[in-house]
């Protein structure tokens, strides 16, 4: 075992190089030379170490006020756009996800990865890390959190905080808890929607574009309106979400030149073609959703034949000879009717004019959506003599479905508080409002 030297008593040295120095003066100058050597190395080191000591109080110090300088810099940022939305620190993002944990990711995407987190003042949220930030130009990500913080609609997913720190950026969304549409078309959770259940998932979601492309001024273009950005609540209620894409339209023209950016199978093929995007884009994205949900076929898929490897064309194609009834997903045939069948019929007409190759042909989101509120309307009226116990069974398959798919809900109030302040009819109910009335939510944004 080591054992420390213990130090060399001074009193005891001094007394030593006077012996020394009656002996040989050239001794004592060797004494003193060697002690002289081991003050100034004992004095270099105590300074070394309290350099160093400085140094890491200084760098860990302007890390604090960096990181400080960062926050307050993103806090008055937001101020200066009226952006009331909370903001976090990148330790506190780490903490509610368990520094990113694999266990908390909940889907990743081209452009993000979300994680559940729960923050100390909140229940759960939905947290959104972008994966390729622009480092370099924080105020045009300032504008796109308040782009998204500025609509307020039922059926819109909610910004919560955001967090611009150590070089990322985060979005903070309300937590919806049964998933996504695509999930539920493509049963990767639970065993599939009713008919009666996914017209109301469309009717509200045309809602929501509508309110985008005609509430808001100067209105906003999604340009990523897909099943897998629309979001259900513990009610199956729909809200949109992923506004990564979005841009702000422009009120003295019709249309707007960028790049084409979605996801392919989704894409306005004009848009692709002339880089002109209008609200019609979103028309095309959406008219893609209505088909697969009434195939539930994925949108591209390889394993089809070459002809049919996209949905767009393959559902125009059917439809227009009228042939819907080969595409439409067997659980809708299920326990279909006389009345659902209709009514796949109108919203399939409806798919088709959404997907016309040129944009004047295609109807506005207003009109979609007046013309979904009046097919949920027909849906949930009472049946016809001829089949009154059939049709009258039809809600109670609906229920059914849904009880199937759905995280029951808690008997406490849902923690995401935002959702309270949101006055509007419940999806679950649509046989209770007119289309005269839901156009006038419409243009309250309600």
């Amino acid at each position: 075992m080591l054992h420390r030297q213990a130090p060399f008593p001074v009193a005891k040295l001094v007394l030593l190089l006077e012996c020394q120095w009656q002996r040989s003066p050239t001794t004592h100058a060797v004494c003193a030379l060697w002690l002289c050597s081991r003050i100034a190395g004992a004095v270099a080191g105590a300074a070394l170490a309290l350099g160093l000591a400085l140094l890491c109080y200084v760098v860990r110090r302007q890390g604090i006020v960096s990181e400080v300088e960062e926050e307050s810099g993103t806090r008055r940022l937001l101020y200066e756009t009226c952006c009331t939305i909370a903001v976090y620190s990148h330790k506190d993002v780490e903490r509610a996800t368990g520094n990113f944990s694999d266990a908390y990711k909940l889907g990743a995407g081209a452009y993000a990865t979300v994680y559940m987190g729960r923050f100390s003042n909140t229940g759960l949220v939905a947290i959104k890390r972008l994966k390729h930030p622009d480092t370099d130009n924080i105020e045009h990500v300032i504008n796109e959190i308040k782009l998204v913080s500025s609509v307020s609609h039922p059926n819109l997913v909610h910004l919560l905080g955001c967090c611009i720190d150590s070089g990322e950026h985060i979005l903070v969304y309300e937590f919806m808890p049964n998933g996504t549409l695509s999930q539920h078309l493509h049963r990767e959770r639970g065993n599939g929607l009713s008919w009666s259940a996914r017209v109301s998932i469309a009717t509200e979601t045309a809602r929501a574009i509508a309110y985008l492309h005609t509430a808001v001024h100067p209105p906003i273009y999604h340009r990523d309106i897909k099943s897998s950005n629309i979001l259900l609540d513990y009610d199956l209620r729909p809200k949109l979400a992923d506004f990564g894409l979005s841009r702000v339209g422009m009120v003295e023209s019709s249309h707007i030149s960028t790049a084409p950016q979605g996801t392919p199978g989704y894409v306005d093929p004009q848009y692709h073609q002339n880089f002109h995007l209008s609200d019609k884009s979103d028309v095309y994205s959406y008219g893609v959703v209505l088909v697969e949900m009434i195939t539930a076929m994925k949108v591209v898929d390889f394993r089809r034949a070459a002809s049919e490897v996209n949905l767009a064309s393959l559902a125009a194609e059917k439809i227009g000879k009228g042939l819907v009834e080969d595409i439409v997903d067997p659980i809708i045939k299920e326990n279909w009717s006389g009345q659902s069948r209709a009514s796949v019929q109108k919203v399939a007409e409806l798919a088709f004019r959404c997907l016309a190759f040129h944009r004047d042909a295609r109807p506005s989101m207003a009109e979609v959506a007046e013309e979904l509120e009046k097919i949920m309307t027909e849906e949930c009226s009472p049946a016809q003599p001829e089949g009154s116990e059939e049709q009258h069974d039809e809600p109670q398959s609906r229920r059914s479905a849904a009880e199937s798919v759905v995280v029951e809900k808690p008997q406490a109030v849902s923690p995401i508080s935002v959702q309270d302040q949101w006055a509007s009819e419940r999806s679950c109910s649509p046989c209770s409002s007119s289309s005269v009335a839901s156009s006038r939510n419409l243009n309250r944004g309600i």
